[in-house]
């Protein structure tokens, strides 16, 4: 089931998305292949420290983190991936690794992939291992505020 404060907050908002239910996976690229749905527009949320606060770096599944570029990109002195202790009480209501990437609802920043926000529709996990969330870009970008930016690499 989508994690309740995501659909409560798609809900809210009058947002057009669907639900997608599929065998359990636990890394983007098996969720993409499961799904049939291409890497580029499934979203994988990446938890970063930028400068020791916790935000979202958010990017296609079949692309990888830039940390130099991203910090580069973001004047920070040290980026750096979370560790899962770090931040697995922050999202009480999700299975690690597939939170979705609405760090506003979490009052953490969002990054978002300059290739990520080239898709009309973009999918992401949803709380779960086994359900994705589809939608379209424009009304995540309306939602989340994100900065985009180039900071990943296929």
């Amino acid at each position: 089931m989508i994690v309740k404060k995501l659909k409560e907050f798609l809900d809210e908002h009058g947002i057009e998305y669907i639900s997608i239910t599929h065998s359990k996976a636990f890394t983007a690229q098996k969720v993409a292949a499961s799904t049939h749905i291409p890497g580029k527009e499934l979203a994988k949320t990446v938890i970063i420290k930028v400068d020791g606060k916790m935000a979202m770096a958010v990017l296609p599944a079949s692309y990888r983190v830039d940390f130099d570029l991203l910090k580069g990109a973001l004047g920070a002195k040290k980026v750096e991936l979370a560790q899962e202790k770090e931040f697995k009480d922050i999202f009480p209501n999700c299975e690690i690794g597939a939170m979705p990437p609405f760090g506003n609802l979490w009052d953490m920043g969002v990054f978002v992939a300059e290739s990520l926000s080239e898709n009309e529709e973009i999918s992401f996990t949803a709380g779960s291992h086994t359900e994705l969330v589809r939608m379209k870009f424009n009304d995540y970008k309306r939602l989340t505020n994100p900065v985009i930016i180039k900071y990943s690499f296929h």
